[in-house]
């Protein structure tokens, strides 16, 4: 019976080993999607501030435009005043050059204007697009860093599964049935010591005629409490066993 709780405790540490490194391994496509994510947000913002920078040129463009249609308009009719004979005809030529006068003036201003805000976006762009850089450069990194790390457990996986596959055949057909079955309704925790009366896993105490039982040692016992295979915990034979299998 001592050797066949010395192998559940094996296995069990086996168990919890390979379940802890298949828990990462599913992590890892998680992190790739926060990776892409990253990068995609960044590539999106910039691909937005770059837009907003297209447009901005545009309309910039076509400011100056009307800025020299202006100028164009008040130097036909600075020449036209010129020639103008009566008063009336001047008066009138004179508003037209007022008003232009103040058309070109507000679009002079307009380009002022855009011209600020085009270089205050034009440095946001730039922060974004070596952010954007950086990011790429990082995420590939990762990618292969992630890479490396998912290679490195599925190692240490085969490694564990060939160790469990060994512990397994030299453990009763019926018992590792058992042990599997309660591993599978237990949360992966089939095997559980027992301290001071106490089991380790559920927290709740044995009758102490069946923990006098348990310290004999005679029979395979269960915890009354959470149905788990149950054995002494301050026996020293069964902490060299667990001690000895973490220490590989």
């Amino acid at each position: 019976m001592e050797e066949d709780i010395k192998l559940l405790i094996l296995l069990q540490d086996l168990d919890g080993r390979m379940g802890h490194i298949l828990a990462q391994k599913a992590e890892g496509p998680k992190k790739i999607q926060r990776l892409e994510k990253r990068l995609m947000d960044v590539e999106a913002q910039l691909a937005e501030e770059t837009d907003q920078m297209d447009a901005f040129s545009r309309e910039r463009r076509e400011v100056d435009q009307n800025i020299d249609d202006a100028e164009s308009k008040l130097k036909k009719a600075n020449l036209k005043l010129s020639n103008i004979k009566s008063n009336k005809e001047y008066q009138a030529a004179l508003k037209e050059i007022e008003d232009l006068k103040k058309a070109k003036f507000l679009l002079e201003d307009r380009a002022i204007e855009m011209m600020e805000r085009f270089e205050k976006l034009e440095t946001k762009c730039a922060v974004s697009r070596q952010e954007a850089t950086e990011v790429k450069k990082q995420y590939k990194l990762d990618r292969q860093a992630l890479s490396r790390s998912m290679e490195a457990l599925d190692r240490d996986l085969s490694t564990l599964q060939k160790d469990r596959q060994g512990i397994s055949q030299a453990v009763d057909r019926g018992l590792l049935k058992r042990y599997d079955t309660l591993r599978g309704r237990k949360g992966g925790i089939a095997v559980s010591s027992v301290v001071e009366g106490v089991c380790q896993t559920c927290h709740l105490r044995i009758p102490p005629q069946e923990f006098n039982e348990l310290i004999r040692g005679d029979k395979l016992m269960t915890c009354p409490n959470c149905m788990r295979i149950i054995y002494w915990g301050e026996d020293e034979r069964f902490n060299r066993a667990s001690s000895e299998n973490n220490s590989e």
